[in-house]
């Protein structure tokens, strides 16, 4: 569905239709395209253009206005009512049919768990009911397609980091469970601890959480101290489980002893809390952050695969290696033909390495080409993934909008 916006509004996860203006006045050569880096918005801010339209079907929608925060009184104030559901549907669908409604569920949820958060931070009891009804519609819409969320749920902004973060960790979690095998009542534990994990991070000044340079010793400490902050925060809510306490408390243990706060060693940890420490770190190395790039998806998993030893269950991450993909959805990846293309949506029942790539530009040629869908495990195609490859390397920008289903060739 088309939306005209004004330009102020725009954030990164938006799908632009159209520039409203003239196209010398913009400052891109292509009509269309999803918004994936600030300094675009900033761009077009400075530019003649004062409107644009936006798809919010391929796309993030305009952020709800944050109302202030409410005075305390002696009467505690009723809770918001819980975002309404949407029908529960968990047929596995194509990742085309999933984006929309994915989209949809990442707006709702980013906007109750930042009143969630917020409340947590007045000192008001998390609202668990609420916590409840997200995780289970995160859940079904990762059922239907794990893709398709988790991959919206990486297309961060500073200001957004820490919800969005929260959603992509429950996420991850209910794929993870998903893979081990675990049966629905322990699925939906892991997803609610998941969403939880972070909520101590309410208790650490914005200012450092954001920092874009490198901690101090004592800023350090302050972030450290989030686990037992959120840990203390969930006791002092009713209907919260032993498994949220646990991840929450100890999702940045280590197998090898050299996590914190407890610093417990193997089996001491918990599965849900060696579940967590897989789930945070991948969103957290594959996002952009106030001071860092995001790794891509693929590179982030070979980066983990090296820490695996001392930091992670190796079976467990062998698990979540299998729960995303080898060449997770986003991975820009270079195939025997000599075309570069993004993974689109892992193959189920199919091996990990011949997901489903839109490809867009020829090496032969060095130009964009029409964008293709090859399904690497259909029959008769002989194509085959050579490498992942590094966007930067070869100039390009953009690229998420060829997963997110913009099959419109350049111009």
């Amino acid at each position: 569905m088309l939306k005209k916006i004004e330009v102020s509004k725009l954030r990164v996860g938006m799908f632009v239709q159209e520039l409203c203006g003239s196209w010398m006045d913009t400052p891109f050569w292509k009509k269309s395209f999803l918004l994936s880096d600030l300094n675009d918005i900033r761009e077009i801010q400075k530019s003649k253009i004062r409107e644009a339209w936006i798809d919010i079907s391929k796309g993030l929608d305009v952020l709800t206005e944050q109302p202030a925060a409410p005075v305390v009184r002696a009467e505690p104030e009723p809770r918001p009512e819980p975002p309404p559901k949407l029908p529960r549907v968990t047929e596995s669908v194509s990742m085309d049919d999933e984006l929309g409604r994915a989209s949809k569920i990442v707006n709702r949820s980013k906007q109750a768990v930042y009143s969630m958060f917020s409340e947590a931070r007045m000192g008001k009891a998390v609202d668990m009911g609420g916590a409840q009804a997200l995780v289970e519609e995160i859940s079904d819409s990762v059922m239907r397609n794990p893709g398709a969320l988790i991959g919206l749920a990486r297309l961060k902004t500073k200001d957004d980091y820490t919800y969005m973060h929260s959603i992509a960790v429950c996420a991850l979690m209910v794929a993870l469970s998903k893979q081990l095998g675990l049966n629905e009542e322990q699925t939906r534990e892991a997803g609610v601890a998941g969403l939880l994990h972070d909520i101590g991070k309410m208790m650490v000044p914005g200012d450092i959480l954001n920092k874009p340079g490198k901690l101090t010793d004592e800023e350090f400490v302050s972030v450290k101290e989030h686990p037992a902050a959120g840990h203390k925060l969930l006791l002092d809510a009713q209907g919260v489980s032993a498994i949220s306490l646990d991840v929450c408390l100890h999702h940045h243990e280590k197998m090898d002893g050299t996590g914190y706060p407890d610093r417990l060693k193997g089996e001491e940890i918990s599965l849900f809390a060696r579940m967590g420490a897989v789930c945070d770190v991948y969103d957290a190395i594959t996002s952009n952050r106030p001071y860092k790039q995001g790794w891509c998806p693929a590179e982030s998993l070979r980066k983990m695969a090296e820490w695996s030893k001392g930091h992670f269950d190796e079976k467990v991450f062998q698990a979540f290696v299998k729960s995303i993909g080898i060449y997770p959805v986003g991975t820009l990846v270079r195939l025997e033909s000599g075309r570069l293309g993004v993974v689109v949506e892992q193959q189920v029942g199919k091996s990990l390495l011949m997901p489903k790539v839109r490809v867009f530009f020829s090496i032969k040629s060095m130009s964009y080409i029409a964008p293709e869908l090859l399904d690497l495990a259909g029959p008769g195609l002989q194509d085959k993934i050579a490498n992942r490859e590094d966007a930067s390397k070869w100039g390009l920008k953009d690229i998420d909008r060829y997963w997110l289903g913009d099959n419109a060739a350049p111009t």
